[in-house]
């Protein structure tokens, strides 16, 4: 898959990084030039282009950036129309200890209204960027799972096959609509690695039959 990731932060560098060890293309665009060249350095092959334009010739756009930023990134980059776009968003407070949207609509849900024509799948955004950027297995030896959900079962089975490229496991949450669930679950997790003291290693799963 050809993919373009947004964002050169934390999240950004871990996608680059584990795409790239996938043996996917992957090119990197960031509102801070220098720093997704200095990212795209670190990799062989790895492109840092301009956000203009950016969208034609890839088949996967992976929002790296924080949900503030999300729709304004997306439209920088052009025609999204049939586009896969993972949003990893989760529409956090100021203090990371809340959801500024919640029970009737959800960050993946707003991103997709403001981008009519893109086929917007909600996944990765339960996993802290430590995770993503160590690799799928966690240090009790479990791989972490990546929850992805959308509306349109081509879009969902890119993303599932993007996720099990780079070693996650997977579990389909269902229609774009339950990303009013996954991103609670982030913030929940976000609780368990920060307010409890667990730390970022951590990841959520669904485990039995």
């Amino acid at each position: 898959m050809n993919i373009l990731v947004i964002g050169a932060g934390n999240m950004g560098s871990a996608f680059v990084k584990q795409l790239h060890a996938a043996g996917h293309p992957v090119s990197v665009t960031s509102r801070d030039a220098a720093r997704a060249a200095a990212l795209a350095a670190q990799y062989p092959g790895v492109k840092a282009v301009p956000a203009a334009g950016a969208a034609e010739g890839r088949d996967v756009i992976v929002l790296a950036t924080g949900y503030g930023d999300a729709v304004g990134a997306l439209q920088a980059l052009g025609n999204l129309a049939g586009k896969v776009v993972v949003d990893i968003t989760n529409p956090l407070t100021a203090d990371y200890m809340g959801l500024s949207l919640g029970h009737s609509s959800s960050a993946a849900e707003e991103i997709a209204k403001a981008v009519p024509g893109a086929l917007v799948v909600k996944a990765f955004n339960t996993l802290f960027a430590q995770v993503l950027g160590q690799g799928a297995k966690l240090a009790d030896g479990n791989r972490a799972t990546v929850f992805y959900a959308g509306d349109q079962d081509s879009a969902k089975q890119t993303v599932r096959a993007l996720a099990e490229s780079m070693g996650f496991a997977t579990a389909d949450a269902g229609g774009l609509k339950n990303a009013r669930y996954l991103e609670p679950l982030a913030g929940l997790n976000i609780y368990f690695g920060y307010g409890a003291g667990r730390g970022t290693g951590i990841a959520p799963a669904w485990v039995g039959a």
